[in-house]
């Protein structure tokens, strides 16, 4: 892929004792992702992603068979959002850990927290305590994908970003396919609790493979010469993330308990969470101005609807059409072989003069793919159509998330990557926290909370239908709404440039948020 933006190189490790001789930069130069010089980094952090991926779609697969034991089917939402609401905490402290310490600290802090989050999640007596686990877990997982984006920016050169971003997603192909199996036979077998409890050992292996490869390419602070010294952390924003977390830990209690009185913490979630988003996401994200902003509110939209959406489908298909926990979670396993051909389809050189077109569609798709699993609450409709749906509408994701994070990194300077991937991920996350927290209140208001019986029984509880129609259709409608803001997301190279140059320029001042393209391009 030709990029023009000469900074967006492989960066000189600050904390290394490394010397490189010609032949290994010219080994680098030609190497592609698994070549000799990049083969145990690329092999680690996807290992890091694939253990991430299992986990994802094991916990779908498990969670209406949790909910029901630990009796917290009306808090089903809770446990999904729960994992958002914290995350965002971790990525925005990983965007200040990474960007002026490396991401290696980040990355070890959060697989370890990722770990500790399972554990407690499948040793839980009651609902709360899982969804605190689940809370644990979204401060590590919000740690991890924040410093692996900035390894990606710091350790690979531009040509070769757009594939390792389709690695992560092909990683999630084989857990898409085996995970709800697997995850669907030892819930019925052994218990949904080794669903959580069997993961966190795998993790040693990537963790051993790729550190040294961390360390030596992506360790240390980009730079030294800003007014804040490597070591220190921006207050405000630590402020502001603490701020945005506990703002989304209140709205969605407000949306689980349904009564006059919750208008309260409602009202003190928003006044928490508007000036928290306004100072952590790129200036017009709000307005989806052209650029970066718009990459950053797409990543939400897609993220938001689709996730929320996914979120909700096993338990449809449980509790309304009798499935079993395992046969539910295999209606999204061909999402992950979409999902994986859609991110290698963004991934060709030959398709980036049609990107925005190619983003457009997967939205689209998206949009459609909600729009249509409910079809499955009228009992003639064979349950087949959701996985077909899924299938198409994880091919849109893959076009359309893999493309944000490609231009992400084009549009922001290396000492930015750390701030700039973690607003991607804010958003992302943020946006789950309140359509799940928005579409969970509206299932409970509809009686969604009450499907407790039907669990297991065939054709039970389908006197709640409209509780499940009232998560997916608006969550389609808002898929809508990203088609049109992926046509905000271009600028021309020498605007691109500039955007780049002008958000280094306030990184080094330490004023400003980033991600503001010239104004004649808004």
């Amino acid at each position: 892929m030709s990029l023009t933006l000469a900074r967006m190189t492989v960066l000189e490790p600050r904390d290394a004792d490394v010397t490189d001789t010609a032949p290994d930069l010219a080994d680098e130069c030609r190497d592609g992702v698994l070549g000799r010089s990049y083969r145990a980094l690329s092999v680690g952090i996807v290992s890091v992603v694939l253990l991430i991926a299992f986990e994802a779609t094991a916990v779908g697969t498990a969670m209406p068979v949790a909910a029901r034991e630990l009796d917290g089917v009306s808090l089903y939402a809770f446990a999904f959002s729960g994992y958002f609401t914290t995350s965002l905490f971790g990525m925005v402290s990983a965007g200040q850990w990474s960007d002026r310490r490396g991401p290696l600290g980040a990355l070890t802090t959060g697989i370890g927290a990722f770990a500790a989050g399972l554990l407690v999640a499948g040793t839980a007596q009651v609902m709360w305590v899982f969804i605190l686990g689940r809370a644990v877990q979204g401060l590590g997982g919000g740690l991890v994908i924040v410093a692996l984006y900035v390894v990606i920016g710091r350790a690979y050169p531009e040509r070769l970003r757009p594939a390792i971003v389709a690695a992560f997603a092909a990683s999630w192909v084989v857990p898409s396919v085996v995970g709800p199996l697997a995850a669907g036979a030892v819930t019925e077998q052994l218990g949904w609790r080794w669903v959580f409890v069997g993961i966190p050992v795998l993790v040693v292996f990537p963790l051993a493979l790729a550190l040294p490869q961390i360390r030596r390419r992506a360790a240390g602070p980009v730079s030294e010469r800003g007014q804040q010294p490597p070591g220190s952390f921006d207050r405000r924003r630590i402020r502001l993330a603490l701020g945005i977390s506990l703002g989304a830990g209140l709205f969605q209690y407000a949306a689980q308990d349904l009564r006059w009185f919750s208008l309260v913490p409602a009202a003190a979630g928003l006044a928490l969470l508007v000036p928290a988003v306004l100072g952590l996401l790129p200036r017009g994200t709000y307005r989806a101005a052209r650029g970066l902003p718009s990459v950053v509110l797409l990543r939400g939209l897609g993220a938001g609807t689709f996730i929320s959406a996914e979120s909700f489908v096993p338990l449809m298909l449980v509790t309304q059409r009798g499935l079993s926990p395992t046969l539910a979670g295999f209606s999204l396993a061909a999402g992950g072989g979409t999902w994986a051909l859609g991110s290698w389809v963004q991934a060709r050189a030959r398709v980036e003069p049609y990107r925005e077109r190619l983003m457009t569609f997967g939205m689209v798709l998206v949009a459609g793919a909600i729009a249509t699993a409910p079809s499955v609450l009228i009992h003639t409709v064979p349950v087949w159509i959701v996985a077909v749906a899924w299938g198409f509408g994880c091919f849109g994701m893959g076009l359309v998330m893999s493309s944000t994070s490609v231009l992400l990194l084009q549009l922001s300077a290396p000492e930015e990557a750390g701030s700039n991937s973690a607003a991607l991920q804010i958003s992302d996350g943020l946006s789950n926290v309140v359509l799940l927290s928005v579409g969970g209140a509206a299932f409970g208001a509809l009686g969604g909370g009450t499907v407790t019986h039907a669990v297991g029984s065939a054709g039970a509880g389908s006197s709640h239908p409209a509780a499940f129609a009232a998560v997916f259709l608006p969550m389609a409608g808002v898929a809508l709404v990203g088609a049109w803001v992926t046509t905000r997301v271009r600028v021309s190279a020498k605007e691109r440039s500039a955007a780049v140059a002008r958000n280094s320029e306030d990184a080094q001042r330490g004023t400003g948020n980033s991600g503001d393209v010239p104004s004649s391009a808004l």
